[in-house]
């Protein structure tokens, strides 16, 4: 019986988060986005069935739940009926499913980590879709289409587009808003691999939250003409492009540093971006180790952090998450996996 398989790489922001917000991206001078391909990956399955249903297995959740393609094709689908699954049930909607679909998913991390994982997952159900039902969609399109029944379903505020492309090209990505698109960049080497992978340590706090509402409140601040927001986001848009052009001169050694300084501009502008683990755990790592850093992954108030240091600290790193009962996340860097 017809099936198509497929993963696509959960990210790992490293400079550039929320700027990712249109127009913002564009009203900024100099705006890029980087970002990592992980081997913390999402993994979709489709399949057909005889039955007129949609029928949707969670590994992660260990549940199996069925849906009518009546219902699946309905005018208009709600939160109430599908939960969790609802975001899931809008890309196949989008589809408009003729025949019965089995689809499975594992997701590449935790809940609420802050890694775009649902966007991945998304982004990733989309492809296996449209490998399925044989459609055609550059990864743009897909991305875009993707990113708008993510906001729909969100419901607070517009969304981000760093999340999708990991997903879709893998390795190490540059992204750079023009108008009417987004310019993607690979930025691959096994050099900036390796130096990247010694020198950042992925954790995961065990606090949730939700993305949306903190970007929300950024993106309402900006417009509002809130003075602290507008500067944080420009200092954060400098330290990105700096950053950028670091990685095209081949000094991979300024690139950790420039992270750990996102970090901190981060860190000074969102208030509660750290949770109260966090802020005990960043304050033991600074009385032992004075030159490391921490960068939140998305826009913070939980899930998952980078802890920037030098290469011969990674043990240090591991001892004191032990001791905060904090989980790393062991992960590689994937290598680039569709041509630009």
């Amino acid at each position: 019986m017809k099936h198509i398989s497929k993963e696509g790489s959960v990210r790992v922001d490293l400079v550039g988060g929320t700027l990712d917000l249109s127009p913002i991206n564009l009203i900024l001078p100099e705006v890029v986005t980087l970002n990592v391909a992980t081997t913390l990956t999402a993994k979709v399955k489709v399949e057909m069935q005889p039955a007129a249903q949609v029928t949707f297995i969670s590994k992660d959740y260990h549940s199996k739940k069925e849906f009518s393609l009546q219902t699946i094709n309905g005018p208009e689908l709600c939160h109430k009926e599908f939960e969790q699954l609802w975001f899931l049930a809008e890309i196949v909607r989008f589809f408009s499913p003729t025949v019965g679909l089995v689809i499975t998913t594992e997701s590449g991390s935790p809940p609420g980590a802050g890694l775009g994982g649902s966007s991945a997952m998304g982004v990733t159900v989309f492809s296996a879709l449209a490998d399925f039902f044989a459609k055609k969609y550059s990864p743009h399109e897909m991305v875009m289409i993707v990113k708008d029944i993510e906001a729909k379903i969100l419901g607070c505020g517009p969304t981000g587009y760093q999340d999708y492309f990991p997903a879709i090209f893998g390795g190490i990505l540059a992204l750079l808003p023009q108008i009417g698109q987004v310019q993607v960049s690979q930025l691959y080497s096994e050099h900036l691999c390796q130096t990247l992978q010694r020198q950042l340590t992925l954790v995961y706090s065990g606090d949730s939250r939700l993305s949306g509402i903190n970007n929300w409140e950024v993106y309402k601040g900006f417009f509002d003409g809130n003075v602290e927001i507008i500067k944080g986001l420009a200092q954060i848009a400098e330290i990105s492009h700096a950053t950028y052009q670091a990685i095209l001169d081949k000094s991979f050694d300024q690139v950790a540093a420039l992270i750990g300084r996102e970090g901190e501009i981060r860190r000074g502008l969102f208030p509660n971006i750290f949770s109260p683990k966090m802020e005990v755990f960043f304050s033991q790592l600074k009385e032992m180790l004075p030159h490391a850093g921490m960068k939140v992954c998305g826009a913070g108030g939980g899930g998952c952090f980078l802890v920037v240091h030098a290469a011969d600290q990674k043990d240090a790193v591991a001892s004191l998450l032990k001791k905060h009962d904090m989980q790393e996340l062991e992960f590689e860097i994937l290598p680039p996996k569709v041509a630009l």
